[in-house]
């Protein structure tokens, strides 16, 4: 992901209203579906290792845009598996 404008940083809210903010690393599209993926803001372990969180582009009964949780563990690996690959591609591009 190209950040020459800097870091993309949102805050979502969950069902309990706490907020939380995270910063987008990248976007796919899998099986005609969008797919985010991000890492919590100043989340990170002892090794500097940060959680990846994806989640699923919808549209709600409104038709308005909505990010939701992948709920399906095929569906989730299968998302996982197209983010890591292509990190892959692209860590082998700038080499």
């Amino acid at each position: 992901m190209d950040n020459k404008f800097g870091a993309d940083i949102i805050t979502l809210t969950d069902e309990e209203n706490n907020e939380y903010e995270f910063e987008h690393i990248d976007t796919i599209e899998l099986n005609s579906k969008m797919y985010l993926a991000f890492t919590e803001v100043n989340d990170s372990d002892d090794e500097g290792v940060s959680e990846i969180i994806i989640l699923r582009l919808d549209k709600d009964e409104n038709g308005e845009e909505v990010l939701s949780t992948v709920d399906d563990e095929n569906e989730l690996e299968a998302a996982y598996e197209a983010f890591m690959e292509e990190a892959l591609d692209d860590s082998e591009e700038d080499e």
